[in-house]
C-alpha cells in the first residue's frame, strides 16, 4: 500500500481501556487494511471502555510507512507553511564536520506540529493496518514502570534509592539519595534538573506542570543543567545573583569560538588536560592545577590542543550571566 502512494499507519490492537494513548476509528476495508475514518485524543477511562467494546477502534501507535515523496505533497498541500519552511532550512543549510544545522530563522518559523494533525488527520490517502503484538509507546513513567525489573514490593528502582514499606512504584535517581517511605503507586524521578512526584496514574498531568513552569518562564523549560555543544559539553554546577559556575568539557582537539562577554569576567582553572588561551592579543597553555582570568570585555578563546579530554572549572561574574551575551568573531562549527 505504501508502494502504490498510500500513507500507512500501524494501529495496535487495544488490550485494555488505556487513557494514555490515542484512538483510531477505522473505517471501510481496504485492501487488508482500513481507511483512517478519525484520529481520536486521549479519551476519559468510560469512553477508552467504549472503544475496545466497539471493536473498531485501535490505538494510535504513531508509527508511519509511506513514500517521503508522497508525504511531501501532502505536506504541501494541506501545511504548506511547514513545507516551505523546512525546504528553505534545509536548501540554506550550513555543514560543518558531521553536522548538518538548518538555517535558524526558517527552522524557528516552522511551526510545531505532528504528523497526525499536520497531514493524517486531513489527507484522504490514510491507511490503518491493525497490529496484534505486545506494544507500549513508553511514552510516560508509569509505561516505564510496566516494562522494568521489578522488587518483591513491585518497586522499579534505578540509582541511588532506598525504600521503605513502599510498593507498586518507580524510583529513579540520576545522582542524589531518594529515601521513599510509606508510599504506594507514586513515580519519583530526580535528575539533574528537577525533581517530580507523581501518582502513578497521574504521570500525564505532567505536561500542566510543563505548561505553568513556561507561563513562569522558567529556564527549566528550554535548557538542562548539562548543554552540549559541537566541542563538548558544559554542566551548570551552582549559581547565584551575580555569579555562575560550569564544569566545560572540551573534546580532544576542539576548541570554542573566538569571543567576548558585555556583561561577565571568567576564572578558569584547569582540572585535567592543557588549555591553550586566547585572551586578547596573547595566547599561552594553562595546565593541570593552574588558572588565569578573561576580564570583562576581553577577547578570547579556550582550545584543547592535547589528546585527551580538558576539563575545566569557569567561574563566571557580573551583572548578567545569560548565554545570549555571547558576541562571536570567529567559529569553527560555523554558528553566528
Amino acid at each position: 500500500m505504501a508502494a502504490d502512494g498510500q500513507l500507512v499507519t500501524f494501529g495496535v490492537v487495544p488490550t485494555a481501556a488505556e487513557t494514555g494513548y490515542g484512538y483510531i476509528r477505522q473505517g471501510e476495508s481496504h485492501k487488508g487494511a482500513y481507511r483512517v475514518a478519525e484520529f481520536v485524543e486521549k479519551p476519559e477511562l468510560s469512553v477508552a471502555q467504549q472503544y475496545v467494546s466497539d471493536g473498531g477502534y485501535v490505538w494510535n501507535s504513531g508509527m508511519f510507512m509511506f513514500k517521503a515523496s508522497r508525504y511531501l505533497e501532502e505536506l504541501k498541500t494541506h501545511r504548506p507553511d511547514i513545507y516551505k519552511a523546512c525546504e528553505v532550512a534545509i536548501d540554506e543549510a550550513a555543514r560543518d564536520e558531521d553536522f548538518l544545522r538548518p538555517e535558524p530563522s526558517a527552522f524557528e518559523a516552522c511551526a510545531s506540529e505532528s504528523i497526525d494533525y499536520a497531514v493524517m488527520e486531513k489527507t484522504s490517502s490514510a491507511v490503518v493496518v491493525p497490529v496484534e503484538c505486545d506494544w507500549s509507546d513508553v511514552g510516560s513513567w508509569s509505561a516505564l514502570w510496566d516494562i522494568s525489573e521489578k522488587t518483591a514490593e513491585g518497586n522499579a528502582i534505578i540509582g541511588d534509592v532506598i525504600a521503605e514499606d513502599t510498593s507498586n512504584s518507580y524510583l529513579r535517581s540520576d545522582s542524589k539519595l531518594i529515601a521513599a517511605i510509606g508510599l504506594e503507586n507514586v513515580v519519583i524521578v530526580e535528575s539533574d534538573d528537577a525533581i517530580m512526584v507523581a501518582s502513578k496514574d497521574r504521570v500525564q498531568d505532567v505536561k500542566k506542570i510543563v505548561e505553568k513552569l513556561k507561563a513562569q518562564g522558567r529556564s527549566e523549560t528550554e535548557l538542562h543543567r548539562k548543554v552540549y555543544r559541537p566541542w563538548g559539553y558544559y554542566d551548570s554546577i551552582d549559581h547565584g545573583k551575580r555569579f555562575q559556575v560550569k564544569r566545560i568539557v572540551v573534546s580532544p582537539g576542539q576548541q570554542l569560538s573566538l569571543q567576548m562577554h558585555h556583561h561577565r569576567a571568567e576564572h578558569w582553572i584547569v582540572v585535567s588536560g592543557t588549555a591553550r588561551v586566547t585572551r586578547g592579543d596573547d595566547v599561552f597553555l594553562v595546565g593541570e592545577n593552574e588558572s588565569t582570568y578573561i576580564p570583562l570585555g576581553v577577547l578570547h578563546r579556550l582550545e584543547n590542543p592535547g589528546a585527551i579530554p580538558l576539563e575545566m572549572i569557569e567561574v563566571q561574574s557580573g551583572s548578567y550571566l545569560g548565554e545570549d551575551d555571547i558576541v562571536r568573531f570567529e567559529d569553527t562549527y560555523g554558528r553566528d
